[in-house]
């Protein structure tokens, strides 16, 4: 709407802000009085903060009924005990707003044990060095206790921006750099369609699900664990090639007792917050795989506990009920775990962009760069610098929240 059309049918444009106590009923109570003059509602915003509410409404109105309105509202504010306020909307005001409509959108989430002014102030004014204005917040994560020592405390805060990031690799390297200074975790996407209907994420398993590399376990129950925890180090720092260095390992666990892996397997330490986060992913129809450079005995064994779609990983040769040193078939290395991701996303009729990747390793580094989104979960230094979002302070349920699961949407049983 332009200025001479406002002008031509003698509307004014008026924005109202109240604040106060909230409780059951209120907004209705404005609103009822907007109803009776037949306004148009512009726009509409309401947030509770510890029980303080904050409502805005932007509406249209007759020029011949604003003095009546504003009046009554008055008269309504004073009765329910709030404060309102009334500021007239310029046609250019609001041509400026809708102009804003078309801005990029983009998403900053902030993540850690606990969050503090300065973690906010730090993400905040990098945003502002950019161009970028928030126009939401909102807490993703229920509210956190006085008592910082109990267990598995969390915290997120997703902030909604808009706007065109005026370099946003460097936005990255920024919240990057200040992220490991603050000890929080971010993750910076563009809210796309895409962004809200992610449909397959896919794991590694060692280091990522579990919080162990099931070769190292593997070596040290065939005594030559520190041989293989040396080689496992030099590969997931990406110093020494993925496939070279798995041959190395497993021609060390030649002789190995086969029930040792069901052994192990009934023993795996599974990382904090997978159970909540599978729990979640399942219940909202999130098809799930494990891509590991791992064993596949081990990945069935997630698979089953866990209610996995997809397990991928490397296949130990076993000979009259003793590991040989070799294994079976293609090594499941960093390039196959990026062309498995695309392979079952084709399968499932998932746009790329649909996908999630975690994992840890150097390894894993072409999966998370494949997906839509990639997260490196308390990762290698090389994978960290690399990855675009990474979770390093909490369990790998943080993965819930760069998805944009609340906890209040959650049930008892994934609130855990």
């Amino acid at each position: 709407m332009n200025k001479e059309s406002m002008e031509t049918t003698n509307t004014e444009l008026i924005l109202i802000r109240i604040s106060g106590l909230d409780r059951p009923g209120l907004t209705a109570s404005i609103t009822e009085i907007l109803s009776q003059y037949e306004v148009d509602i512009m726009d509409i915003g309401q947030a509770d903060i510890h029980s303080t509410l904050s409502l805005g409404i932007l509406f249209k109105c007759n020029e011949k009924d604003s003095g009546n309105v504003m009046k009554d509202l008055l008269f309504k504010a004073s009765e329910l005990g709030i404060n309102i306020r009334f500021y007239p909307i310029s046609a250019e005001e609001y041509e400026e707003w809708v102009n804003m409509q078309g801005k990029n959108r983009y998403i900053l989430t902030l993540l850690g044990r606990k969050l503090t002014a300065q973690q906010i102030a730090g993400a905040t004014q990098l945003l502002a060095d950019q161009g970028l204005n928030i126009d939401a917040i909102r807490r993703l994560t229920g509210r956190i206790p006085l008592d910082e020592r109990k267990a598995r405390v969390r915290a997120c805060i997703e902030f909604s921006v808009r706007g065109t990031p005026r370099d946003t690799e460097e936005l990255q390297r920024d919240l990057m750099k200040l992220s490991n200074r603050l000890e929080m975790d971010f993750s910076f996407q563009k809210d796309t369609m895409y962004r809200r209907m992610r449909r397959l994420i896919c794991f590694d398993m060692d280091s990522t699900l579990i919080k162990t590399e099931v070769i190292d376990e593997l070596a040290e129950r065939a005594g030559v664990g520190g041989q293989v925890r040396a080689i496992t180090e030099r590969a997931m720092r990406g110093e020494i090639d993925f496939r070279e260095s798995f041959t190395e390992r497993v021609a060390l666990l030649k002789g190995l007792d086969e029930s040792v892996m069901k052994d192990i397997a009934e023993h795996l330490p599974i990382t904090e917050g997978v159970e909540r986060m599978m729990y979640v992913l399942k219940k909202y129809g999130y098809k799930i795989a494990i891509l590991s450079g791992g064993f596949t005995y081990f990945g069935n064994y997630l698979k089953e506990k866990f209610g996995i779609d997809y397990v991928y990983a490397n296949n130990l040769e076993i000979v009259d009920g003793k590991l040989t040193g070799r294994y079976l078939g293609d090594i499941v290395d960093g390039k196959r775990k990026a062309e498995l991701l695309q392979l079952i996303a084709q399968v499932e009729n998932v746009d790329i962009a649909q996908t999630i990747a975690v994992g840890d390793g150097a390894n894993d580094l072409p999966m998370l760069s494949a997906a839509g989104l990639g997260i490196a979960f308390h990762a290698k230094p090389k994978v960290k610098a690399n990855a675009r979002q990474s979770i390093n302070t909490i369990g790998l349920d943080g993965v819930l929240y760069f998805l944009g699961f609340k906890d209040s949407y959650l049930d008892e049983r994934a609130n855990r």
